[in-house]
């Protein structure tokens, strides 16, 4: 029994407050769903921390290849820009390889200002990367 009448607990704690636990020292008694909260937000930001590792290490282990393709699309993504911050885009362009298959590449703004539909050239990517496109030269009819 303490002071005032209220029997303590082993940790000196009144009835009714959370019992010692691993978190207790950490979270000060938080209540549970602010603890979930905070363990929810830590563990996504690692998931899209290892998420991102996995991917750059995939793209590295990946050989560089390049292959003849033609450009078939191009599209941009806009997000932000809401308030007082600014726009940020993101740029894509899809190429058609020589063998029939799809490829959409993220690309800089400087390439997709560069690169238009119906572009012939070689294509250089390593693993999602996209690493360059050299244009061939387009015969002029009537020569």
């Amino acid at each position: 029994m303490g002071k005032d009448g209220l029997l303590l607990s082993n940790w000196g704690q009144p009835p009714g407050f959370s019992e010692p636990g691993i978190f207790n020292g950490f979270f000060g008694g938080l209540p549970f769903f602010v603890m979930l909260i905070f363990v929810l937000v830590i563990g996504f930001f690692v998931f899209v921390i290892i998420k991102g590792l996995v991917g750059w290490s995939k793209n590295n282990a990946s050989p560089l290849t390049t292959v003849n393709s033609t450009v078939i699309g191009r599209r941009t993504e806009v997000w932000g820009g809401s308030g007082d911050s600014s726009a940020s885009t993101n740029y894509y362009i899809t190429f058609e390889t020589e063998y029939g298959e799809r490829i959409e590449m993220y690309v800089s703004g400087t390439d997709y200002g560069l690169i238009v539909e119906g572009d012939r050239g070689r294509l250089s990517y390593q693993g999602t990367r996209f690493k360059g496109f050299e244009r061939m030269p387009q015969r002029v009819y009537g020569e």
